[in-house]
């Protein structure tokens, strides 16, 4: 017999989620919060759907991951990010811009939607991705983000709602690219995707160039190996000085895929700077034009249950 829980008894159940979630990150260092909120979601199954799913049923795990979580886990890799720092309220922007002690800054709203460099806030700010130049620039556009909603494509009518943003250092790339590890069933496992064209949508490359994505398969039972990485490097076209850096930097990010049994990672773009190969999150946009320019750092973990947006570690 199928058990059926009201709508209170799921709030119910998901505040109750949700509470020991928090607890569990709060409490747990950063390599082991995302294993130990996988356990917490794993046992709270019966919370949500009643009965557990029997061995013949496809198991639904969905967690997006907000971007400073997301560089958290980057940076825990190995991989070069920018300095930066999460805020939840202007006063604590103007902080961090101040501690991060760049005058080249950028103050970006953690929202769960693609095409914030181009939406719209409630209360008329355009853009949810802004270049600032002080700690006082910082605390005024983040005073425009925290607490009200982000319109773009993606949300639609309903927005979301932005309830903290990033202020991270502001890096210039040289060239940009695109990379990306994902599952997928037509090679029975994970798959590098790599293009020398990043920084843009990926999708459109795909239809208006085929040719320009580079794909490899990996044996998920062997794993990967530094000369495959190396390969797609080459045909992504990085300088053959940075070759063996930036198949290095795929090796880490794809140890970071396994780890956390991820369905995806995509790094948009994945950049080459006078340092080397890193990732960069700023972007260069001027909202009005065509030319406007939106990078993403998606890292999607997925574990069990619904979609959490207020994860702190």
């Amino acid at each position: 017999m199928r058990t059926h829980h009201s709508s209170e008894e799921e709030d119910m159940a998901a505040s109750l989620i949700c509470g020991r979630l928090t607890a569990t990150l709060r409490n747990s260092s950063g390599r082991s919060s995302l294993s130990s909120a996988a356990r917490v979601l794993g046992g709270c199954s019966a919370l949500l759907g009643g009965h557990a799913s029997s061995p013949l049923q496809q198991q639904q795990r969905n967690l997006s991951l907000h971007e400073y979580l997301s560089i958290g886990l980057l940076k825990e890799a190995g991989i070069s990010v920018p300095e930066g720092k999460v805020a939840t309220s202007a006063e604590e922007a103007y902080t961090v811009a101040k501690e991060i002690g760049s005058k080249d800054l950028v103050v970006k709203a953690q929202v769960l939607a693609g095409g914030r460099g181009k939406g719209t806030f409630e209360g008329g700010l355009k853009g949810g991705v802004r270049i600032v130049y002080s700690p006082e620039e910082a605390q005024e556009i983040s005073s425009q983000m925290i607490g009200r909603k982000l319109y773009t494509k993606q949300t639609g009518e309903a927005g979301r709602i932005c309830n903290q943003v990033f202020i991270c250092e502001r890096r210039y790339p040289r060239r940009e690219y695109y990379f990306a590890i994902t599952m997928e069933r037509s090679f029975q496992g994970p798959v590098l995707i790599g293009s020398s064209q990043g920084g843009v949508n990926i999708e459109d490359v795909a239809a208006e160039n085929p040719d320009a994505i580079v794909k490899e398969p990996i044996d998920i039972v062997t794993g990967i190996k530094l000369e495959q990485a190396v390969k797609v490097a080459q045909k992504m076209g990085f300088p053959p000085a940075l070759v063996n850096e930036a198949a290095e930097n795929m090796v880490k990010i794809y140890n970071l895929f396994i780890k956390y049994d991820a369905a995806m990672v995509e790094i948009n773009p994945m950049v080459e700077d006078s340092s080397g190969i890193g990732i960069h999150t700023h972007t260069q946009t001027h909202t009005y034009t065509h030319t406007d320019r939106q990078t993403d750092l998606c890292v999607f973990v997925l574990l069990q249950g619904r979609e959490w947006t207020m994860l702190k570690l």
